[in-house]
């Protein structure tokens, strides 16, 4: 197949991030959709690639991450895979694809991983995914779980909120964490998680916590690619920092070169294909 490549040297597989974890080793984690992104952010360092089901807001504009498809994910997988060389790449399981049996849920994993190629994949939930996280593991598909703000939920919780705010919510985060360990999950996004709770989990798991909105004590950071560099539309989480805003860059260029075809200014002779002396003269003496 045309992602499969060599492995580039320090190819991030499970071992190097197990022992990220044991020497106190901070990670990072960007998610992408394409083959040029994933060439940008692979070549950049990162060490994880999230083919996150973000791509539905992001990328497709929908509302939330709901309607995301299989067939999305699996074709911004491949497209990914074939732009990435060290950072291990993990694709979301979108809505729909692990709820209705465990026999569907490998399915729709292996699809992910065998024509995707993914390297692992990530789904949500607590406790009620545990044995499903059990089941994948045992069919040798590596699982990142999802606790905290789970966005595939955001109907039953009723919007994008904190979770894990009282005592009782936080024992359930807790508990929900160290199950998922068990499992077999050899890390967990912690997502819009109070600071206190989420160095908790982290301190008390071996396995790798994956932080977004939950404080710098997690064992790695994830981000949307498209917040962190100014490429989404509306207003930011409060814990995502803009670094670049390429947006602007991209709409500017848009408009100078708009502005030099309608002046003439571009094309000029240098940028155009031309005729050589012998055939413009065979072409006017037609």
């Amino acid at each position: 197949m045309a992602y499969l490549q060599p492995d580039k040297p320090g190819k991030v597989y499970l071992p190097a991030i197990r022992t990220a974890k044991e020497n106190g080793e901070k990670l990072v984690c960007l998610t992408a959709y394409d083959y040029p992104t994933a060439r940008i952010v692979d070549e950049a360092g990162v060490d994880m690639i999230l083919v996150g089901d973000s791509i539905g807001n992001v990328i497709h504009g929908y509302g939330n991450t709901i309607p995301v498809s299989l067939d999305e994910i699996t074709s911004a997988c491949i497209a990914v895979k074939r732009g990435t060389e060290r950072a291990m790449v993990i694709a979301d399981m979108p809505f729909g694809t692990y709820h209705i049996s465990e026999n569907e849920s490998v399915k729709n994993a292996l699809r992910l991983m065998k024509y995707g190629g993914a390297e692992a994949v990530k789904l949500e939930g607590g406790r009620n995914r545990v044995d499903l996280v059990k089941r994948l593991v045992n069919e040798e598909i590596p699982v990142v779980a999802h606790i905290g703000l789970t966005p595939q939920s955001v109907y039953k919780m009723g919007g994008y909120r904190v979770q894990g705010r009282t005592p009782e919510q936080a024992k359930m985060l807790i508990e929900d964490a160290k199950m998922l360990e068990d499992a077999g999950a050899f890390a967990i996004v912690l997502e819009l998680v109070p600071r206190e709770v989420a160095a908790i989990v982290t301190k008390e798991l071996e396995i790798s916590t994956i932080g977004i909105g939950a404080g710098a004590e997690c064992d790695i950071q994830v981000l949307v690619l498209h917040d962190l560099v100014g490429m989404t539309f509306g207003r930011l989480p409060r814990f995502v920092r803009q670094y670049a805003d390429v947006s602007n860059v991209m709409t500017e260029a848009i408009k100078k070169w708009s502005s030099d075809v309608k002046t003439g200014a571009y094309p000029d002779d240098s940028e155009s294909y031309g005729l050589t002396e012998e055939s413009l003269s065979e072409l006017k003496s037609l």
